[in-house]
């Protein structure tokens, strides 16, 4: 007889929510290469995109497929009605189909223990799903500088490291990335003001805006990064071991479903 193959071990599913974006008139559910390319190459996890256009009544039935979740940045604004505020930024593009899905999973996907990660605006999601609350424009703030790109720049320039970050002494991520302070890139107008009952800091930026959090007492992993570690994510050896430790988070919440 032939020795059988084994089966192949299953990858983790990670749940990645995609944004609206009008193209010639039509609107799009719409998700950049360069944040899927990492879960697949780095996490080795599967992405599932997840249309946010049609509403929750299906969030459930989605999370019952899912070892993690995986948020995104946009290049849309979360509607400041949301966090108690009025909008500051009319000219910029909104997306709150994308809002009134995320917040809620971000809460149900805590209920579960499901591993999360935020960049940018999935970071600003957790806040705000979990009751905090966002400076709209942090160039506008006294003491903080401006964090936007120049959209002028070529992409490799408005991508490449503007800042250092200084990490928490002693916490996790700090042992993770083995040194005190990683250099990140910078491609964001708003940032975290009040952050929500349950998350703690974990990196701040050199005017003391916080770079990145975690939800100790919530999630046994939940990390959010207000810079682009998806960007040439292979290349940046701060950016493998986001998404290596994301994806043996979901391994481990696979192997105990």
């Amino acid at each position: 007889m032939t020795a059988r193959t084994p089966p192949t071990p299953r990858k983790p599913v990670v749940l990645m929510t995609m944004g609206a974006q009008p193209r010639n008139g039509h609107p799009y559910q719409v998700m950049t290469h360069k944040y899927i390319l990492p879960l697949v190459e780095i996490s080795d996890c599967v992405p599932l995109l997840v249309p946010t256009c049609c509403g929750t009544e299906d969030l459930a039935q989605y999370l019952d497929l899912a070892n993690g979740v995986y948020l995104s940045g946009a290049g849309s604004n979360i509607d400041p009605a949301l966090y108690g505020q009025e909008n500051l930024t009319p000219e910029k593009q909104q997306d709150r189909d994308r809002d009134l899905f995320d917040i809620p999973l971000v809460r149900a996907a805590l209920d579960r223990g499901l591993p999360v990660l935020g960049i940018c605006r999935g970071m600003q999601e957790i806040n705000v799903a979990l009751g905090g609350d966002i400076h709209q424009q942090v160039y506008k703030e006294p003491g903080y500088d401006d964090h936007r790109e120049d959209s002028d720049d070529p992409v490799d320039e408005q991508y490449g490291e503007s800042h250092q970050v200084k990490l928490v002494p002693g916490s996790w991520f700090a042992t993770l990335m083995g040194q005190p302070s990683i250099p990140v890139n910078s491609l964001h107008g708003q940032g975290i003001k009040t952050l929500a009952k349950g998350l703690e800091p974990l990196a701040h930026a050199e005017d003391g805006l916080i770079e990145a959090l975690h939800a100790p007492t919530l999630a046994s992993f939940l990390l959010a990064v207000q810079w682009h570690p998806e960007w040439k994510a292979r290349e940046n050896p701060h950016s493998i071991k986001i998404f290596e430790a994301f994806g043996e988070a979901c391994r481990a919440h696979a192997s105990n479903s």
